[in-house]
């Protein structure tokens, strides 16, 4: 057997056999250049020698010249259009074909008998919020059970007070259920005050959704591996608590009620409070679209979790433009939709913590403002653009997507004082609990909160709850003014340095007018004006900092 080569031959010469190589090639070379001058052909071009400053009508031979290039340059411009244009129709006739051949053959068929689609029959846009204000009526009065999710971040700027008055006034005797998700991210002695706060109206379950959730057939290979090697992922995102206690309380609650059809549960809530995501964890596989993006639900979709139980996903409850800035920057869809600037929203959030939480929590050093902050941020993830510049666009967007993401932990604390909404009264709550097994319910929820892995407290930022976020759920509910944009916040004490937006805003001191120029005896005289430079007029807020990028 040939014993294979443990490495490659080396491209190393001697000296003189480069040499010879060096030799051989430049007798090639002049012996080209002899037989090119024997034939004549030279690759020099010849200048043009131009029009001579003796000929007659030099002027309008250069003219005419000139003339002649650009007709010739436009000639080519246009062949060049052309030539670009019909590429173009090239590639769209393929793409329609290909579309053509991948599409069903039923579809294919309505298609042939109804001919073109003409434009009455076209569908509804699904980004228009009216669209989805239907899709998320549609799937209340689907409902027996409504389950609203709340981010366990922050309970109570996650509750709809229109959506809650509405589930109440429907007919149907449904009931309405509060569920804690992301319960991994908050402290347990926070998690425990929350559950024990809201309780008091609505029936809780805490629950931890799985973001590790595949599709069928990435589902099917995992068991296959799984049953040979037994090998089970126990990673801390691909766990799931809570399902089981969820499962248990829906299906007591579908042979309590002892209807003929499967008992319909719709799930609500904001955007990005963990809709598609609990309903994944429940099936067990990627039933839903769930991702960091906001607004990626659509429409109304139904999934089996078992025979006598059925989920319906939602849209997520867009917020009314009336609710406070930091409300609108993590239950709306302002940045996604282009309505809001993805700066001005994280400007929004740093108001409401503690700088140091925040500058050990990204370990970044002190920063004056937002914009420094992002610059240090972007510095640090390696978010950069050419020449080294710090992209801070791209550090806004990963920095809301944490907040709004299961990857942040930052907790609010429980109200004081717990009093019923105008919309609730004490025959309401005890509808709302009947039915239920409470006392399995609460015990339940303590394994739940035994078995799952809960930040320390002081790794955990402190945030400000504004309470309440007010939704829309018909069109005509959208008002023409937005208060929180004529109203400033003054709630911010953490930033001790206005930033430049702000400084903007106010109101500089008149300068002097300058003097009008004398003018004696054909010379021009400059009279100076007096410049104020002592340091209690001038402001270094606004300065810019060179150690900043040139370090």
């Amino acid at each position: 057997m040939k014993r294979p080569k443990l490495k490659k031959a080396s491209k190393r010469l001697s000296c003189s056999k480069r040499y010879k190589i060096q030799k051989k090639v430049r007798e090639h070379n002049r012996k080209l250049r002899k037989d090119a001058k024997k034939k004549g052909v030279s690759k020099r071009v010849k200048k043009d020698a131009g029009v001579p400053s003796s000929a007659p009508f030099k002027e309008e031979v250069l003219r005419e010249a000139e003339q002649r290039r650009l007709q010739i340059e436009e000639e080519k411009e246009r062949k060049r259009q052309a030539k670009k244009e019909e590429r173009a129709q090239k590639r769209k006739k393929e793409k329609e074909a290909a579309s053509k051949e991948t599409e069903p053959k039923a579809k294919k068929a309505r298609q042939d008998e109804n001919g073109k689609n003409s434009e009455k029959h076209k569908g509804p846009d699904k980004n228009s919020k009216q669209f989805l204000c239907f899709e998320l009526n549609k799937v209340i009065d689907a409902s027996d059970v409504v389950i609203e999710v709340l981010d366990a971040r922050d309970p109570l700027g996650c509750r709809c007070p229109q959506l809650e008055e509405a589930v109440l006034q429907r007919e149907g005797n449904k009931k309405l259920l509060l569920l804690l998700n992301k319960i991994d991210l908050v402290p347990k002695e926070n998690v425990e005050m929350w559950i024990k706060c809201l309780q008091q109206e609505f029936p809780v379950v805490a629950f931890k959704a799985s973001t590790q959730m595949k599709d069928r057939t990435m589902q099917a290979k995992k068991s296959r591996i799984v049953a040979s090697n037994e090998v089970l992922d126990r990673s801390r995102a691909a766990a799931c608590f809570g399902n089981n206690c969820l499962t248990e309380l829906l299906t007591s609650h579908a042979a309590n009620t002892q209807n003929q059809d499967s008992l319909r549960v719709g799930v609500v809530g904001f955007p990005n409070v963990g809709k598609s995501s609990l309903i994944n964890s429940m099936k067990g596989i990627l039933a839903c679209n769930a991702g960091v993006k906001r607004g990626i639900t659509k429409s109304m979709q139904e999934v089996h979790i078992s025979k006598i139980v059925k989920l319906i996903d939602s849209p997520g409850i867009m917020a009314s433009p009336s609710n406070p800035p930091v409300s609108m920057a993590l239950r709306s869809l302002q940045v996604e939709e282009g309505e809001e600037n993805v700066l001005e929203a994280v400007r929004t959030l740093l108001k409401q913590c503690d700088k140091t939480q925040i500058m050990l929590q990204y370990n970044v050093p002190d920063f004056r403002n937002s914009l420094e902050f992002l610059t240090l941020f972007a510095k640090k993830r390696g978010y950069l653009q050419k020449g080294g510049v710090p992209n801070t666009e791209q550090a806004a967007t990963a920095f809301l997507a944490d907040w709004t993401g299961a990857k942040l932990s930052y907790h609010c604390k429980t109200p004081g004082k717990i009093s019923l909404p105008s919309y609730l009264s004490d025959a309401a709550v005890a509808e709302m609990q009947k039915g239920w097994d409470l006392k399995k319910l609460k015990t339940d929820n303590e394994e739940t909160l035994k078995g799952v892995k809960f930040p320390n407290p002081a790794s955990s930022i402190n945030f400000i709850s504004k309470g309440p976020t007010a939704g829309l759920l018909s069109i005509s509910d959208i008002s023409e003014e937005r208060p929180g944009t004529t109203e400033r916040e003054t709630v911010c004490t953490n930033e001790p340095e206005q930033t430049a937006m702000e400084e903007n805003d106010t109101e500089e001191p008149e300068k002097p007018q300058k003097k009008l120029l004398k003018r004696k005896s054909g010379k021009v005289q400059f009279q100076s004006a007096p410049i104020d430079i002592s340091f209690s007029t001038t402001t270094t807020d606004d300065a810019y900092d060179f150690n900043t990028d040139f370090k």
